[in-house]
């Protein structure tokens, strides 16, 4: 494997997932009104799986100008729009469908198609998009982040695809999409998102400078990883 970029990480614990999901509702706010006065616009990415559908429950009542939001995704799952499975899915039942953003400006990756053509196509798609302001990530218990797994290319350089199709993946389904590590590290914030005592043994690793695949994201001002009490390692 090719060697990874350095990883500035920022460790931010906190005493119950209550907390961190509070304190992170304030951040999404607090970096959403920061790029709205700066630029206009809010581009974030969002992380998939269980872990933050509190926050996106959170953010129904955050206060802002949602018609300048523009949202999308770090993975998706190869299955129909309409799957519950899917994170564009979880998304929209937790958060979106409650909100003004307009429909145009949320970007699902179109994984109904198939793992290769939706990766070429939003990696079409993300060639108009700059640095993002903010992505979203979680963590698996063997280390992956999106659907960047342990024993597959992770994208590190940007000599590979921004977008890569995931064939298979070690956890169901088999086929999936995810943006590439450098494409995600392409932002001005990167927050991982980390709850749960089956995490500790892949935080264990990541703090101890193992090369998981959350540790290829390596955004210029380094990443800050929050995480509930129960996650943290002995």
């Amino acid at each position: 494997m090719k060697q990874l970029p350095t990883q500035i990480c920022r460790w931010h614990p906190y005493p119950d997932a209550l907390s961190l999901f509070a304190q992170a509702t304030d951040a999404v706010t607090r970096l959403a009104r920061q790029a709205l006065e700066q630029r206009g616009t809010f581009h974030v990415v969002l992380a998939g799986g269980n872990t933050p559908r509190s926050l996106y429950e959170k953010l129904r009542a955050v206060e802002t100008d949602w018609s300048a939001w523009h949202i999308y995704y770090g993975d998706e799952r190869c299955l129909p729009p309409g799957d519950a499975e899917r994170n564009s899915f979880m998304a929209d039942e937790a958060w979106l469908n409650h909100v003004a953003i307009p429909r145009p400006q949320i970007h699902p990756i179109p994984a109904e198609r198939g793992a290769i053509e939706a990766a070429r196509d939003y990696a079409a798609l993300l060639r108009e998009v700059d640095a993002f302001d903010l992505v979203l990530l979680g963590l698996g218990e063997d280390g992956h982040t999106a659907s960047l797994f342990p024993g597959h290319d992770w994208g590190i350089g940007p000599e590979t695809p921004a977008v890569l199709a995931v064939h298979a993946a070690p956890k169901p389904p088999p086929e999936r999409v995810s943006l590439s590590a450098w494409r995600l590290s392409r932002a001005r914030q990167v927050i991982f998102l980390v709850t749960g005592a089956a995490k500790r043994r892949a935080l264990a690793d990541w703090h101890d400078g193992k090369p998981i695949p959350a540790r290829a994201i390596t955004p210029p001002d380094g990443v800050d990883i929050w995480i509930e009490r129960d996650a943290m390692p002995a």
